[in-house]
């Protein structure tokens, strides 16, 4: 398996989404940027970086009519 590599803040962000996922809260940008300490601007490049590398996946709200924002769920690493 290759092994990708993580900068500091990308591996804070992840560390972050699957924190919130074991607790069974979603994970919406708002409670991940709380969750590593960052502002939701400062957020944006490594959702969208770790989004590229497959490690999150994005999904919209599930719910016609309710948007609370995308949320950004973690992939399995095998």
């Amino acid at each position: 398996m290759q092994q990708v590599q993580l900068s500091d803040v990308e591996a804070r962000v992840y560390d972050a989404v699957a924190a919130l996922e074991a607790r069974g809260q979603v994970p919406y940008p708002d409670m991940i940027a709380q969750e590593c300490g960052l502002t939701e601007e400062q957020l944006q490049s490594p959702l969208h970086l770790l989004t590229e590398k497959n490690l999150l996946h994005r999904e919209d709200s599930p719910m016609a009519g309710l948007d609370f924002g995308p949320r950004f769920c973690a992939q399995q690493l095998t």
